[in-house]
């Protein structure tokens, strides 16, 4: 019991007061249907006015547990509930909670239940049961069993809670719910959290297949709604939508209403880490190969590599921990010149080992050893690299394995996520555009490029390059709005721009002007005094190439919209093009998609 209720009263006169007439006050919350802003149900709710402060409807019915009412507790809430249902004369369905607990409880019979729901005249048939649970349920058949009384006079069950606390599969499968309200817990943040928008697209899929009606709950933020929506979630439930009120209302608050009349497309929540089913660490890598010491002799090593044809190379060990590698074909070479066996044979083997070869962990991930593929020593690609575990000699890994794992991830990142600038690639970008045509809206299709890129990145180099990539990466994520518009990176120095702002042209101008002042920054003192620089173009004529700028090309689709994703990315580059050609930052397409065939 809360310590504040046990100052002046005792429990039983607590709970005594509770059951008096009136010390319930009904509330009701409306559930509304996303798809026609229709008020379809409410859930009741109780508040004790007689509590005293802070304690909550919550504490009263820990409390009723504790001195063993309660399921006498929530049958006198529940009769409350829809006797003031009833007297208001709504339509649509109330929604009352009943605990698991108390529902499997002797002290709540099946008639006792029924007898509460149709107070006030009330049709059962109208009622959903919400079933709460604050603990496991240890036999949710024997739950099903009791809810099935309910059931065969038209009470529907509705499962609360679902993603948090003890509701669970298990519970979903063994009682058949009608409805499966998800938690409050995966709704708040659903547009800013790609693990929760991957749960609640997962749930969808489950529910579809058990013909369940789902509810998002706890709903408060408006970019929350929109992505329930876009998810095909078909009903919601929380503050945004309506706040608990004495008298049932008639439709959603006007927020709500205006947020899901605009039929904007939302922009969903991405992972920040690449999206790959590939091994990620070097461990994925390792072949199982013995090591010599530094004692053995070039003969020896010779001798090993005609008993184990398979190796590359083989680890110098001393003491558990490398300290060179020899490269089997480097040894042959050496071992086959005029007199060299004579001399190297019975020498010691680390006369002939790279003293510095590449050592991983294997826990190292593959994605680290990008700037190793970059380096200017690239011995590891004949030499391949060594394995250790805490600094102990595990075996051997080749360079040809190592440069395609890496190419492999590089590929899986940049498809779903660029390395360089961590916007969504070629793939997330091609869903979007897909989602945008599925729905009735204009918008903008901007394809943005970079003039003379090319000759920047070779006469500065790659860090130079990327810094600008960057810059122009910043300055696109700055300018749009991140509920509205959605901005990939195809490559290179190719970015798209999926628009739904309608002064989306204001935006792109925004960003060429900025670009076009920053740009020169980057390039050397004596070069901005040049106004650019002198470089070999495509056909490797040296030429003077001015200050790198943006183009777009840009193509505004209205409605009746194309089917086709990859004819309006052809647009769009046309466009592009002609913006390049005519040295102008902005081209729009003249023709609409929808016009072309």
């Amino acid at each position: 019991m809360p310590a504040t209720l046990a100052l002046d009263n005792t429990s039983a006169a607590i709970l005594e007061r509770a059951f008096t007439a009136g010390s319930l006050t009904p509330v009701f919350q409306p559930v509304v249907r996303v798809d026609t802003l229709e008020v379809v149900a409410h859930e009741g709710l109780s508040r004790c006015a007689l509590l005293p402060e802070p304690c909550s409807i919550l504490d009263l019915l820990d409390l009723a547990r504790t001195e063993g009412r309660l399921a006498e507790l929530e049958l006198h809430a529940a009769r409350t509930i829809c006797r003031a249902f009833a007297g208001h004369g709504t339509q649509g369905r109330l929604l009352v909670n009943l605990s698991a607990h108390a529902i499997l409880q002797d002290a709540m019979r099946p008639d006792d239940v029924l007898a509460a729901l149709a107070a006030g005249g009330l049709d059962p048939a109208r009622i959903t049961v919400e079933v709460t649970e604050r603990d496991v349920v240890e036999n949710p058949a024997r739950l099903a069993h009791a809810l099935g009384y309910l059931r065969a006079h038209g009470v529907r069950i509705a499962l609360d809670d679902f993603g948090n606390g003890h509701s669970n599969f298990e519970m979903w499968n063994e009682i058949h719910p009608d409805v499966v309200k998800i938690d409050r817990y995966l709704i708040n943040g659903l547009s800013r959290s790609a693990g929760r928008l991957a749960i609640v697209r997962a749930l969808c899929q489950v529910a579809e297949s058990l013909g369940t009606d789902l509810v998002g709950e706890g709903v408060e933020d408006p970019a929350d709604l929109r992505v329930l929506r876009d998810l095909g979630v078909p009903f919601v439930q929380g503050f945004l939508i309506g706040r608990p009120v004495a008298a049932p209302v008639q439709e959603a608050s006007a927020e709500a209403q205006q947020v899901l009349r605009v039929p904007a497309v939302s922009v969903l929540p991405r992972p920040r880490g690449p999206i790959t089913q590939r091994p990620t660490q070097v461990s994925h890598l390792l072949i199982e190969a013995p090591p010599v010491h530094p004692r053995q002799t070039n003969d020896e090593v010779m001798a090993l590599f005609v008993d184990h044809p398979e190796l590359h190379a083989v680890a110098v060990v001393k003491e558990g921990n490398p300290i060179g590698l020899i490269n089997r074909r480097l040894v042959n070479e050496r071992m086959a010149q005029p007199f060299a066996r004579e001399l190297l044979a019975r020498k010691s083997c680390t006369a002939l080992m790279n003293s510095a070869p590449l050592i991983c962990d294997e826990q190292r991930s593959l994605e680290s050893l990008a700037d190793v593929l970059r380096g200017e020593d690239q011995r590891y690609l004949s030499d391949g690299f060594i394995v250790t575990s805490a600094g102990h000699y595990r075996g051997l890994g080749t360079g040809e394995a190592l440069v395609r794992r890496v190419s492999e991830l590089r590929i899986d990142a940049a498809r779903h996520a660029n390395p360089l600038t961590f916007l969504p690639g070629n793939i997330p970008t091609t869903e979007h555009l897909e989602r945008l045509l599925e729905g009735s809206e204009r918008f903008a299709v901007v394809h943005v490029d970079l003039t003379d890129f090319k000759p920047f990145n070779d006469h500065y180099g790659y860090s130079r390059g990327d810094e600008m990539i960057r810059l122009l990466s910043g300055l696109l994520s700055e300018h749009v709005d991140p509920a509205l518009d959605f901005i990939g990176h195809i490559g290179g120095d190719d970015f798209v721009a999926l628009f739904q702002s309608p002064d989306w042209q204001a935006r792109c101008l925004r960003v060429i002007d900025t670009f076009n002042a920053r740009a020169p920054t980057l390039f050397d003192a004596a070069d901005v005094v040049r106004g650019g620089l002198r470089g070999k173009d495509r056909r490797g004529t040296s030429q003077f190439f001015p200050f790198t700028t943006v183009v777009m090309g840009a193509v505004e689709l209205i409605p009746p919209l194309p089917q086709r994703a990859q004819s309006i990315a052809t647009l769009a580059a046309r466009a592009k093009r002609h913006a390049k050609r005519a040295n102008q930052g902005l081209h729009v397409f003249a023709r609409t998609p929808s016009a072309t065939p």
